[in-house]
């Protein structure tokens, strides 16, 4: 049987890797894996903790450029 094609993290919404990352942490938790499903599920997870921790970081690069512009059309406070 195939291994199913899952998509590649950065290629996934935040929404989507975030569900399938909690969805790999319960089935770590439950201990009902084999070793080298466990494995495997914990590798996909990082994978999955990385392409979320670089979405974020976008995410917040891309709120301090916007209050930067806000703060710029603001112009200097009045004294």
């Amino acid at each position: 049987m195939d291994e199913p094609i899952c998509p590649a993290p950065d290629e996934m919404t935040f929404g989507d890797a975030l569900e399938e990352l909690e969805g790999i942490v319960s089935a770590l938790e439950s201990g009902q894996l084999e070793l080298e499903e466990s494995l495997t599920c914990y590798q996909r997870g990082v994978s999955l903790l990385q392409a979320l921790q670089a979405k974020l970081e976008g995410a917040q690069q891309k709120v301090t450029a916007l209050i930067g512009e806000l703060e710029g059309e603001a112009g200097p406070p009045e004294e």
